[in-house]
This record gives C-alpha cells, structure tokens and sequence, in this order.
C-alpha cells in the first residue's frame, strides 16, 4: 500500500479495500481504520472530556470495534443493510463506558470496505467528507 488516508466516499472505500487486500496477503494480525483525530466531531463530550477518535479493527473475518449504547443502536440498525455480518460477542466491562462488539463479515473487500465507511458514518456520527485513516495494515 503506498496510501494510508482518503477524505471522500469512493476513495475511503478503495483505501479500506485496498488494506484489507493487503492484510489478507500479508496475513497480518489484523488492520485498523480511524478517523482523522484532528476533525473529531467537536472534540469533547457535554462534560468537557475529550472523545478518543474512533476506530474500526479487521482480522480473521471479523470486525471490532468499541461502542456507546446509543452507538450500539445505531450498529445494529446498520448491520440491517449487511444480512450477511453478525454480532459474535458484546463485552460491556463494568469499568468502561461501553461496549466492545464483534462482527463476524465473511465478505469480499469491497463489501468490507462500504460497512467501514458507513459505519464511521451512521455509527460515528461522521459527515460525508471525514477523512479516514488506515494506521495498521
């Protein structure tokens, strides 16, 4: 891979397909894809604490990812439009704000690729111009 950020839909798209290409043939641990920290929505919650940039890891067919419970609403209402993930496992800590969901997506990259970009979106509450980050391939 010789690109590692994209800030529009199709080019987000490729990138992450690209990547997941790249993690298949290098048989990686796994890839992960995040937003742009820097255009992290407004940066802080109603409490003033600052928002960690989300993310998205990839490995052995499956997605994982971290979520609030309304995130979590929001996926699953995504994962509608994908029939053919499903959530393996939710793990709520009792000393986390969260929850940490994992999806099996037995797919082709590209099919892959338009769940990550959508879920920045729906999910994340990320605008159309985010731009994406894949830092581990």
């Amino acid at each position: 891979m010789t690109r590692f950020d994209a800030d529009d839909a199709k080019e987000r798209r490729k990138l992450v397909a690209d990547a997941v290409a790249a993690h298949r043939e290098r048989g990686s641990a796994f890839l992960t894809a995040e937003v742009d920290p820097d255009a992290d929505l407004d940066g802080a919650d109603e409490d003033g604490y600052a928002n960690p940039a989300p993310w998205i890891q990839f490995a052995d067919d499956t997605f994982n990812l971290d979520v609030t419970d309304d995130e979590r609403a929001d996926l699953e209402s995504l994962l509608n439009d994908y029939q053919e993930f499903r959530i393996d496992a939710m793990e709520s800590p009792e000393d986390a704000d969260g929850t940490n969901v994992r999806i099996t997506a037995r797919s082709d990259a590209n099919r892959l690729s338009a769940f990550v970009d959508e879920a920045f979106q729906a999910v994340y509450g990320r605008g159309e111009g985010y731009r994406l980050w894949v830092t581990q391939v």
